[in-house]
């Protein structure tokens, strides 16, 4: 060991006496500032404006734009230079004979070459390890365990690539050659992992021989078995490589031994990575604050209860739908990834790849050939498209899996091992993909009976299925809209009263009953009140008479006339309401729509008013303004006269619109939403977007149906907000620390390496 030690001093003395080296250094301290200042400047602009940075630790350094992340996209840029005469340099000038015929041990030689390698990176990362001190300092609560471990990642990354640059350089006797040489391998390692992505075994070991993007982890706070064991396995194999190839320059052995033991150092590198990247024997330590690379509590909670159960995950592509290119053979890994924080808790996932063709909605297929069957279709585009895989017709499959009511789009089917099944789709915005939101939720379908919703139907009732604005169909079940409650885990079901409510409909949806109930089915809705059952009434104004049926048992009542409040902008019976402060108690989710201040847009709204104690809890929820406010008794046609305030008959006070309701029955918390407008969760509210009123209904929505189904659904995805949120350095503060970092730190580099050069020329 102290041979190798020595070995290094040798080496280090040769690199810092070297001008290369504190060229590399001096630059790249440069761009460090400059990007490290940047990022500063703009986090003071943005507390000059008031505003608050979130996760300002990961935003300095991880992320798009952070540092550390551009750091390391040119940081291979550096090595070849470095590394490019440490081996060259000894076969060049005949030294190397020298060493053959010295007592050190090939192992000896390299080990401290290497090492002198490995301590000149470390300086590196000593500056970036400044600007991430100076960071911890002056941002507020810094999380600096993420500091460090983008660090770690960084220091292995530039390890890695030193290794192989030894091994390029003891190729060759020409240091250019060897830099070049380095740049080829770090570009093949960069781009191989999309080769052979159509070929299972190949895309496995291609995709673990990538060097692009195995910081990432680090970067963002998340230490994982896989990537730490790639760099050490990539930089034992060309560290093994380069003792093997000085063993060749000192002992002759015949080429084909040469050879074998070439790639049995290779081979060995592939299986120890093959598997140290299976999931089931893969580690992970995510040491940021808020365990943000990690599922949330509730999303663990779901997956815990697959404990001894299987589970499955078939993906169907429809080849003629425009979303075919999601998940082809050539993505694979891409695709999987999207489930890596799920099979972190269960490794033992299994995911299978269907490819069939049906007729679908794809509007430029439809015009690209319009006279083309779907067989004909496909042909032509897998020809153009070089398909290699199989895709099979729909019939083929369809005795496996319905795909008509997912309308032949691209959905994944979840299967456990009790024969469960649910649906996981993709949506229509910008994110494409669900979230662990929406994955949870299917996968709590598979392990936990979650609520059924009915909605009262018969009677002029607003419908879930119903596309025209007055329809409830966004909220409720449309498939490719995100946040509608059938992608966050509920299922839905029509419910008439000709018969008794089922004993499986947890929550009931009555809306605007436009019509006189039967004294029959007015009993059997008595009688699910009377059980306990959840449920959420929405009235109308001028539909009084029609509610009371219901309103009734619940000690409440539909105030006659139209809740008003003229505006300039808006018409007088369209009310924007902020949640109360037991509102804000009430749910997290209107918590939320407070401090984000959007509000709750009610069009045509009446007031709510208890009138009888039937032994609920009532807890108001939004009420409207108490000036400028009122219910307007005598206008009813607000578009073409005006809403005028008559205080003999009005009263201008807050007036209670959304009231939760709650009580015991049987030993079960009864509870029930009551609102005083249909409108504000139909299609045409919740797509409607109005200058100057940032609606936030589908917060109301969310409270509501978590609350009545005891929050099993929606999954609860929050997590402690970050604390280090604003920087504490003043602007006068930073234009000095600026100045030092970006001109005075690598003057005092340049100033250093003058004066060794000095000395050095002075001995």
């Amino acid at each position: 060991m102290f041979t190798v030690f020595k070995i290094a001093k040798t080496e280090l003395r040769k690199i810092f006496f070297s001008p290369v080296a504190w060229l590399i250094l001096v630059i790249f301290t440069f761009q460090v500032a400059i990007v490290f200042t940047g990022l500063y400047d703009e986090w003071l602009r943005r507390k000059s404006l008031g505003w608050n940075l979130y996760s300002a630790t990961l935003g300095t350094f991880g992320g798009y734009q952070g540092l550390f992340t551009i750091v390391q996209s040119y940081l291979y840029l550096y090595i070849p230079l470095l590394t490019m005469g440490i081996m060259s340099r000894e076969l060049g000038t005949g030294s190397i004979k020298l060493l053959y015929s010295s007592p050190l041990t090939n192992r000896q030689i390299i080990w401290g070459k290497y090492l002198a390698l490995v301590v000149f990176c470390m300086v590196l990362i000593l500056v970036l390890a400044i600007f991430g001190g100076f960071a911890a300092v002056t941002i507020d609560h810094a999380d600096v365990p993420v500091i460090f471990s983008g660090l770690l990642g960084l220091l292995l990354l530039i390890c890695a690539y030193a290794a192989i640059g030894l091994f390029m350089s003891s190729l060759t006797s020409y240091t250019v050659v060897a830099a070049m040489g380095t740049l080829g391998v770090l570009a093949l390692l960069k781009y191989v992992k999309d080769l052979g992505q159509d070929t299972a075994i190949l895309r496995d070991i291609t995709y673990w021989m990538a060097i692009s993007g195995r910081a990432d982890n680090f970067i963002s706070g998340l230490i994982t078995s896989e990537d730490f064991l790639y760099f050490i396995i990539v930089i034992g194999m060309f560290l093994g490589l380069t003792i093997l190839r000085l063993n060749a320059g000192r002992v002759k052995t015949p080429l084909m031994v040469s050879i074998g033991k070439y790639v049995a150092v290779v081979v060995l590198a592939m299986v120890l990575g093959y598997f140290s990247a299976k999931p089931a024997l893969m580690t992970y330590l995510d040491v940021t604050r808020n365990k943000t690379n990690t599922l949330t509590k509730a999303s663990q909670e779901v997956m815990s209860k697959f404990e001894g159960k299987g589970l499955k995950i078939t993906t169907y592509t429809n080849m003629l739908d425009r979303l075919y290119h999601l998940a082809l053979p050539n993505s694979y890994k891409y695709d999987v990834s999207r489930f890596d924080q799920f099979l972190r808790f269960k490794p033992d996932i299994k995911l299978d790849y269907v490819y069939y063709y049906h007729k679908a909605e794809n509007p430029n297929l439809d015009k690209q050939y319009p006279d083309l069957t779907d067989e004909q279709r496909v042909d032509t585009l897998r020809k153009l498209q070089n398909w290699k895989f199989n895709i099979q017709p729909y019939s083929d499959i369809s005795k496996d899996v319905d795909l008509g009511p997912e309308n032949y789009r691209f959905v994944r089917l979840l299967e456990n091992s009790d024969g469960k099944k649910t649906f996981l789709r993709v949506f229509d915005d910008m994110m494409l993909f669900p979230s662990e939101a929406e994955i949870s939720a299917a996968f709590k379908r598979m392990v936990m009976e979650l609520p059924v919703a009915g909605f009262l139907s018969g009677n002029g009732e607003r419908s879930s299925t119903n596309s025209f604005d007055r329809g409830y169909k966004m909220f409720a079940q449309e498939k490719t809209f995100r946040y509608a409650m059938i992608n966050q885990g509920f299922d839905f079901q029509d419910v008439t009263l000709d018969k008794p409510v089922p004993d499986n409909i947890k929550i009931l949806v009555v809306s605007e009953i436009r019509k006189k109930l039967s004294d029959t089915a007015a009993q059997y809705l008595r009688d699910y009140i009377a059980r306990g059952g959840n449920l959420l009434v929405a009235g109308e104004a001028g539909r009084n008479e029609f509610m009371d049926v219901i309103t009734e048992p619940l000690g409440v009542r539909f105030m006659n006339g139209t809740l008003v409040k003229p505006s300039k902008d808006f018409q007088a019976n369209l009310l924007a309401m902020k949640p109360t402060g037991d509102g804000i108690k009430f749910s997290y989710y209107l918590e939320t729509m407070a401090k984000r201040k959007n509000l709750l847009a009610m069009p045509t709204g009446c007031g709510i008013e208890m009138v009888a104690d039937k032994g609920f809890k009532a807890t108001t929820l939004f009420t409207t303004d108490s000036t400028g406010s009122w219910n307007e008794l005598e206008t009813t046609n607000f578009v073409d006269d005006s809403a005028v305030f008559n205080p003999a008959i009005e009263k201008m006070q807050p007036v209670p619109t959304v009231v939760a309701l709650s009580r015991n029955v049987n030993g079960k918390e009864q509870k029930i939403i009551v609102t005083g407008d249909a409108d504000w969760l139909s299609n045409g509210e919740l797509g409607l977007r109005r200058k100057e009123l940032p609606a936030g209904n589908f917060y109301l929505i969310n409270a509501a149906f978590s609350w009545m189904s005891d929050g099993e659904v929606p999954v609860d995805m929050r997590r402690d907000p970050p604390l280090d949120r604003s920087v504490t350095i003043s602007t006068g503060g930073w234009s000095v620390a600026s100045f030092l970092l970006k001109w005075v730190l690598p003057c005092l580099l340049i100033a250093c390496g003058v004066l060794i050069s000095i000395r050095r020329r002075g001995r």
